[in-house]
């Protein structure tokens, strides 16, 4: 009874956020106190996670989980209301096992180490309260509060072009989010009763075209967290920028509220019209896949080639989404959780390089993996995870999303024979791109320049820990998908059922079924009109 009525939510999204104001009160001088103390404390919030996963999480219930809802400002109808289904739990668990592994991956910085470990914290409860709030205005506070911790560490702790990256960031994002801020007003202040809950508003039957402006105001905020290009250039200037566990989270984790917004309101509260802009969020993606790969196989600078793949990856999302299918739209939420994996553990052995080499240019690398050869065996596997090797997360997600994609009736068999084409193109220069770069960084005669000017050590226990830990659930996904899945097969299924039941030409061949089924004579047989969505 006690832990029924337990505040989980909120003391998982709360709990970093007030334990991060102590640090300027703890006793310490070289910083060993305050990474200590935050280590435990990104620990202990995970554990927490990990435990309500288990203990009061149902994966049969589609339905909102753990619901917490307090009246905060009602002068504005301004609640705090959390909780978690299957697409945000997930997303959850990520959080709390990447921001936890980022912290543990900024261990050697030295400067300004309590304001450091204060905005890893502060931004670890804003993360989990994006996918976690079912308040409209919350989330765009939530929104708009986990990027001020972004922007000071990347302004702080970054590159030479630090400010130019972060005030980039800052602009691109901010700006994004004054859309989400009008949709929700104009949503909540629609028809007779203001409401911001989310699940109010998604069974409210907005009209199409209210429904269309509304979902291109979030498509645009949306579209540069994923980042959908052309608002992406944001992307590579941070990672260019950017230290390894600043990476780990813009990889791991903030890419991944763009797709999960996307899921959220405009596919689930803005039904149909995302039935309608389906095709067009198909054709983005099919562009993300294949320009970003394209550019990232030119990229002379290793984070920025790192960069490009990630965007490249993120266009399966896109594809997902849009399917009308439960594989298709089960794999847009595993390539998220997959992405996040892979892109964290890239980005940090991009960082573990560069700390040894002091050069991101491919040019000046070569030969390295003859004095490094554990780096150079943990890059080599988590490349070979971001190829989609069989065996690995990211086989399994981008297959669903081409099988589901493939086998949807909802578009004409042209239209899918050309999309699955071009995504093609794009899975098959990953691996060129990627081990290219491995065969210019490890392979071949040793840089004298490089290797008489630099120490290059191997990797110490702390950094083989941390590959460690993030290629046990790549390669357990990748062995067995279900161990994820199963999390929120239900709400797909419900998601994708209502989706569906948008689209005219799916409806009605959704009711001739259930006649047909009905007459015991009549032999059942799949209706074969073509598809709606041209």
């Amino acid at each position: 009874m006690v832990t029924a009525n337990f505040p989980w939510l909120t003391t998982i999204i709360l709990f970093p956020i007030v334990a991060s104001l102590a640090i300027p009160f703890l006793p310490d001088k070289d910083g060993k106190t305050v990474r200590w103390y935050s280590l435990i404390v990104g620990l202990l919030d995970f554990l927490l996670i990990v435990y309500t996963f288990y203990t009061q999480y149902d994966f049969s219930n589609p339905e909102m989980q753990l619901v917490e809802r307090y009246a905060w400002i009602p002068q504005i109808d301004l609640n705090w209301s959390v909780g978690v289904d299957g697409l945000s739990m997930p997303l959850v668990i990520l959080t709390g096992f990447i921001t936890t592994l980022a912290i543990l991956a900024a261990w050697p910085v030295t400067f300004k180490p309590r304001l450091f470990y204060f905005l890893m914290l502060a931004m670890y409860g804003g993360q989990i309260a994006v996918f976690a709030v079912q308040d409209l205005l919350l989330f765009f506070l939530a929104w708009e509060l986990e990027l001020v911790p972004v922007y000071f560490l990347l302004a702080i702790w970054g590159g030479k072009k630090r400010l130019y990256a972060a005030t980039k960031f800052i602009l691109y994002t901010a700006g994004g989010s004054l859309f989400i801020l009008v949709a929700a007003l104009a949503m909540a202040f629609y028809g007779d009763t203001p409401s911001f809950d989310m699940q109010t508003l998604a069974h409210r039957g907005f009209p199409v075209n209210f429904q269309l402006w509304i979902y291109a105001a979030f498509l645009i905020a949306y579209a540069v967290k994923l980042p959908i290009i052309p608002l992406h250039t944001w992307l590579p200037d941070a990672h260019g920028e950017a230290t390894a566990p600043v990476h780990m989270l813009l990889a791991g984790i903030l890419l991944k509220m763009g797709g999960y917004a996307l899921i959220r309101m405009n596919a689930e509260m803005l039904p149909a019209a995302h039935a309608i802009v389906a095709p067009a969020l198909v054709i983005l993606g099919v562009v993300n896949i294949i320009y970003a790969a394209l550019t990232s196989f030119a990229q002379r600078n290793l984070k920025r080639k790192i960069a490009y793949s990630s965007i490249s990856h993120m266009g399966f999302v896109l594809i997902g989404i849009a399917s009308f299918t439960d594989l298709g739209l089960s794999g847009a939420v595993l390539q998220m959780v997959s992405h996040g994996l892979i892109g964290a553990s890239l980005f940090f052995l991009v960082g573990a390089t560069y700390d040894r080499t002091h050069t991101l240019m491919l040019d000046e690398m070569g030969g390295v993996g003859k004095q490094m050869p554990r780096i150079f065996s943990m890059f080599t596997a988590c490349s070979l995870a971001s190829l989609a090797l069989p065996g690995m997360s990211g086989f399994v997600a981008e297959l669903m999303v081409f099988v589901g994609f493939a086998t949807s009736d909802a578009y004409s068999m042209t239209f899918r024979v050309i999309v699955v084409a071009l995504a093609a193109i794009g899975v098959i220069l990953t691996p060129i791109y990627l081990l290219s770069m491995l065969r210019e960084i490890f392979y071949g005669p040793e840089n004298k320049e490089l290797t008489s000017h630099e120490n290059l050590i191997d990797a110490e226990p702390r950094e083989v820990f941390i590959i460690a830990s993030l290629l046990v659930p790549i390669i357990g996904i990748g062995f067995y998908p279900k161990m994820l899945t199963q999390i929120y097969d239900s709400k797909t299924l419900q998601l994708t059922a209502r989706l569906r039941d948008e689209v005219p030409t799916l409806a009605d061949r959704k009711g001739t079924n259930a006649i047909a089924l009905s007459d015991s004579k009549a032999a059942i047989t799949p209706a074969v009109s073509a598809p709606s969505i041209r």
